[in-house]
């Protein structure tokens, strides 16, 4: 049986990213994400509805997003959904959160214009590359979790992502 599982989300993140570390010492990042959607009724009223994910993003992605990016900052992000499931401890039967693991991520600026961005899509397995995909501009960092080369490219010593030192991100 064929499967797909990957989200594309541009939003503002709703607080500062908290990192934790498990007991091998890897960093995890928990985040919130507050996406917009605007319509028009039927009766032609502007209306806009906000959805607020959970995200958590792992190893070097979740470092380099916690040290850049804080509340209120925009950022769009792929990843693919997860859902934990557990028993509540005061007896209430079954619990369950979907949310989202981040496993590349895009700077999204959110002042007017950026004149000086050029370069690929993103990359998949570590690559970094200053981008304007997404329409806004921004830098793009593709983290520990993909699984080989997703497209896109990439630039700055990132082959595969074998062979890309984390250290050499530019900022």
């Amino acid at each position: 049986m064929a499967s797909f599982n990957k989200v594309m989300l541009m939003g503002n993140l709703t607080r500062d990213i908290e990192i934790r570390h498990t007991p091998s010492n890897t960093a995890v990042g928990n985040f919130g994400l507050a996406v917009n959607r605007k319509y028009k009724t039927q009766s032609g009223e502007q209306r806009e509805e906000v959805t607020f994910v959970d995200c958590e993003a792992w190893g070097r992605t979740a470092e380099v997003m916690a040290q850049y990016l804080g509340r209120g900052r925009p950022v769009f992000i792929e990843g693919r959904l997860k859902l934990d499931q557990w028993e509540d401890k005061n007896g209430g039967g079954k619990r369950s959160k979907l949310s989202v693991v981040v496993e590349n991520f895009q700077f999204i600026n959110s002042g007017q214009g950026d004149g000086g961005n050029s370069g690929g899509g993103g990359g998949g397995g570590g690559g970094y590359a200053r981008s304007n995909a997404g329409g806004g501009g921004g830098d793009s960092y593709g983290g520990d979790q993909s699984g080989g080369n997703q497209g896109g490219g990439n630039s700055g010593g990132g082959g595969g992502g074998g062979d890309f030192n984390h250290d050499d991100i530019p900022f």
